[in-house]
Order: C-alpha cells, then structure tokens, then sequence
C-alpha cells in the first residue's frame, strides 16, 4: 500500500474516532438533616390515572394507607396512598406549589459526588424562580423566572432561552410531568422507609419492556418532596444516585431572591428552529413509548463531518442516532460504556450507524439494527 493511502486511512480512521467520541462527549453534556418549617400548601385536585401497579395485600401498605390519609394529607381527598403514579403527581404538585432550598449530592460511582443547591418560590400569584447550582469547581448556575432560563456557565458567556424547566440531575418529568410516563413505565409502591431521619415512600420505576434502565426513590412522607433517587441497571447495579442532605420547606426562601435583578439577566437568545428533515430510514425497534421528537442534519465540529440526526424520547430518557457514509474504517462494531451512557456504533459498508443515550448498550444495539430504508 503506497504512503498516501496509509495517510488517508489513517485519517479517515482518525475522524471517525473523533466523530464517536463527540457523540458520546455530547450525551454527557446533554445525579444529613432535613428541616421542614411549615406544613404543605394545599392544591387543586387532579384526576388520577389508575394503570400503575398497586400493593394492596400488605399489612404494612395498608397501615400505611390509613396512616397518610388519616394525616398531614388529609387535604387531598383525590390523593390515593397505594398508587405509586398518585405519589408522584403529588410531587409534582408540590415541586410546583412550594418554596424550598434543597442541598443534594450526586453520586456516580468511580467519580468525585458533586454537589447542588436547589432553590424555589413562587415571589407572587404570576412569578416563579428556580436557581439550580453546581458548588464545587468553577460550577455552573442556571436561574429560571417563569419560563426564561438563563445559564451562567465557566468560559462561556450567559445566555437566556425559553424554558419551564432547569435542566439538571433530577429528571424533569418526574419533577414536573410524572403522567407523560404512564405509556413507557410501571410505578410499585415498595414500603415505607427512613432517609436522612425521615419517614420516607420508596417507589420502584421499570420500563416495561425491560429496555431501559430502573428507578428507585423515596419521596418525605411529610411533604412529598423527593429525599432520594437512584439509578439501576438491568442487572440491578447502581449507576448513579442523587441523594438530598437538607431540605427547608420556608415561605423566607422567596427573600433569597429578593436582591435578584431580571433586566440583569442575559438576554433571550433567539434561537431559530431548522425546518423538520424528513430522513429516508427509520428505526423498526424502538422501546415501548418511545417517539421521535427531531430530525436534521449535524456537521460536527472537529472532524466536519456530516450526519444525518434524529433524537428519540419518552419523556424521561434521550437517545440520539446518527447516520453518515461509511468509510471502511471499522469493520467490528463499537461498543461504549461509561456508567449509564452507552454509544452503539455499526456499519454495513455502506452507511454508518451510532446510536448515543442513557439506555443499556443491548438496547443500543437492538436499535441500530433496526435500520430500514424508506422507499
């Protein structure tokens, strides 16, 4: 083989390697005492969906049961203490009704915990802040009014976008929109337990089809806030876990915004969405509840090179796929793992695929695939 065609191998091997990794860079980029001073808010009633799975034959549940109806939540009647999904609606109610401040820790395993600060108020009947802060290193800070979020990000200038949520460990649907789930996910009332000293409901989350990854947390019985959420495997192996050190529930968090200045805060970026690209393939496996949400086309920046995007949801999990030309390169498949993100990539000589997300890498695998062409 002549020294111009080693170069040129070597380079396209060079490229697609960097494309990988900035696949797989970019879906990272893409986690004590507790004090409560005053009792919950009371909401307005909200219908609840009975799909999940109930507990209903043990003494415990059902002590339980009569325990919470009989207690602080007695305010609710629609509220149903042997349904998981009616445990996570009333936090989502009280994420939303509450002023908080919240110190949490993220713990991957193999890597340093950081630590957040958490923050909520609702200053008056139409104004609500939320700050969400990483305190170690140089950190980052995102603070929403209403639905602008501004980010304050290391070596990066601030900016402000659309948004009614902050984009951190917790997952927002479960903060925010617990029902969007229903389609995806079973909900198991597990028992009662004590976190940080507090009596607290453990929930157990599964996909249904065993596709993804499961869930345990452990909501305050108290006040509905979350104490509690880890991360698990198909194997049942901890993957990560956020872990809250110190709640306030405290109509006087709203005076830590008090100094806040929103004609300080950056202004809103206007961020022109591209027309949807109508891709010729689609995936045939797609895990249960699972939709596309976008499709355009990507040109990476260090390698340049172009790929075809789309990126598929189900309202508590992303997964990213990318399909560019083949180059010959990889004749194997490329398997990576780190801790809950996997990166799948697989080509057939003609085109290569790579699949980027927080799912098992069987699951990547199962939908690269799946590939077919659109006639």
């Amino acid at each position: 083989m002549s020294s111009r065609a080693n170069k040129g191998r070597l380079l396209c091997t060079r490229n697609l390697l960097l494309f990988i990794f900035c696949c797989f860079v970019s879906a990272f980029t893409a986690n004590a005492s507790i004090n409560t001073t005053e009792e919950p808010q009371a909401s307005e009633p909200v219908q609840e969906d009975k799909k999940d799975i109930k507990v209903v034959n043990s003494e415990t549940q059902k002590a339980l049961a009569q325990g919470v109806a009989d207690g602080v939540l007695k305010t609710n009647d629609l509220f149903d203490p042997m349904s998981g999904m009616s445990w996570l609606q009333r936090l989502a109610r009280q994420t939303t009704n509450l002023n908080y401040e919240v110190s949490f820790v993220l713990n991957i395993p193999g890597k340093d915990a950081q630590p957040f600060l958490w923050r909520h108020a609702n200053i008056d009947e139409t104004t609500q802040i939320e700050q969400l802060s990483l305190l170690n290193g140089p950190g980052f800070e995102n603070i929403r009014v209403n639905d602008v979020v501004s980010v304050f990000q290391p070596g990066y200038p601030p900016y402000s976008m659309y948004g009614n949520a902050i984009d951190g460990p917790i997952p927002d649907a479960l903060l925010h929109d617990p029902k969007k789930l229903q389609k995806s996910y079973q909900f198991l009332l597990v028992g009662r337990n004590r976190i940080s000293g507090r009596s607290a409901q453990q929930i157990r989350i599964t996909s249904i089809d065993k596709t993804r990854y499961g869930y345990h947390l452990w909501l305050d019985e108290e006040t509905g806030m979350l104490l509690k959420l880890n991360m698990h495997d198909l194997d049942g192996k901890l993957l990560q876990q956020v872990q809250v050190t110190q709640l306030r529930v405290d109509q006087r968090v709203a005076d830590v915004f008090s100094q806040l200045q929103q004609n300080n805060l950056p202004r809103v970026i206007d961020v022109t969405s591209s027309p949807q690209r109508k891709h010729k393939w689609r995936l045939a496996f797609l895990p249960v509840g699972m939709k596309p949400v976008k499709q355009d086309i990507h040109q990476l920046a260090i390698t340049g090179q172009v790929a075809e995007y789309s990126l598929f949801s189900d309202g508590l999990v992303n997964v990213s796929v990318y399909i560019q030309g083949a180059t010959g390169v990889f004749k194997d498949d490329v398997n990576l793992n780190n801790g809950a993100n996997s990166v799948h990539s697989r080509t057939d000589g003609k085109v290569q695929v790579t699949v980027v997300g927080d799912i098992p890498l069987v699951t990547a695998q199962r939908m690269a695939k799946s590939i077919e062409v659109i006639n």
